[in-house]
Parts: C-alpha cells; sequence; structure tokens
C-alpha cells in the first residue's frame, strides 16, 4: 500500500479523494450530494473506535451480535471550527460482560483508535454505552 493520498476538484465544492488504499471517496463542501470533509473526519473516529471495539470484544470471545457507534459534538464558532465536544454513544447487542464491553471502549479511546487520539487534542470526548441482550 502507497503512502500517499490524493484528491481531485470535480466541480463546485465537490471532490474525489482516492485513498492510499485505492479506495475513492466524495466530499462535498455544501453538503448538498456528499458529507463533507470534516463529517468524514468524524465518521473516521465513530468508525475507528467501532472496529477497535469489535475487533477487541470478539478476541475476549465475548457473543458480539451488533454494533452502532454514534456521535453527537459541537464545533467552534470561530475559524478553524475544530470540533470541540464528541460524545459517543455505543449500542451494543449481545449477552455481554460489561466490564468487558467498559474495557474494550477504555482501550479503544486510550490506546487503539488513532482517529480520536488526534480529534481529541481539540474537543472533550466522552461516551456512554448501552448493552441490548
Amino acid at each position: 500500500m502507497s503512502n500517499r493520498m490524493t484528491t481531485r476538484w470535480d466541480g463546485g465544492m465537490r471532490f474525489v479523494h482516492t485513498s492510499a488504499s485505492g479506495h475513492e471517496v466524495i466530499t462535498d463542501g455544501d453538503t448538498t450530494r456528499d458529507p463533507s470533509p470534516m463529517e468524514l473526519i468524524l465518521l473516521g473516529v465513530i468508525g475507528c473506535t467501532g472496529v477497535d471495539v469489535t475487533s477487541i470484544l470478539t478476541k475476549m470471545k465475548e457473543p458480539l451480535e451488533g454494533l452502532e457507534v454514534s456521535a453527537d459534538f459541537e464545533r467552534a464558532e470561530e475559524h478553524p471550527r475544530v470540533y470541540t465536544k464528541i460524545h459517543l454513544t455505543y449500542r451494543l447487542r449481545g449477552h455481554l460482560n460489561e466490564k468487558k464491553v467498559q474495557r474494550a471502549i477504555e482501550l479503544s479511546e486510550n490506546k487503539y483508535c488513532s482517529a480520536s487520539a488526534m480529534v481529541g487534542k481539540t474537543a472533550e470526548i466522552t461516551h456512554e454505552y448501552v448493552i441490548e441482550a
């Protein structure tokens, strides 16, 4: 895999981005047709922690049947309009051990999730979780 990514203007405020792994993603600065680049950053955070929690619980042999991660957020009023507060909600399904769920989320937040580590430099990140059997 390459260590290079590119973006190509597609008219208006749309851009086609090619990731280092060769996948294309489209963004729209006006958000009329596609997500904005800032939305992709937050999607990266919830995707990153989702992958971590799923992987950790699987390694712990926990019977995870479903996971949804959502983010409520606030952004700075002035430019640069960075994220200032992010609250993550983890909704997990399965007969899961609550202590293991807590540990998986803690490991993601404090050790493994590179995206939240970066965004956490400007944003206060908090979380809650709900386990549905």
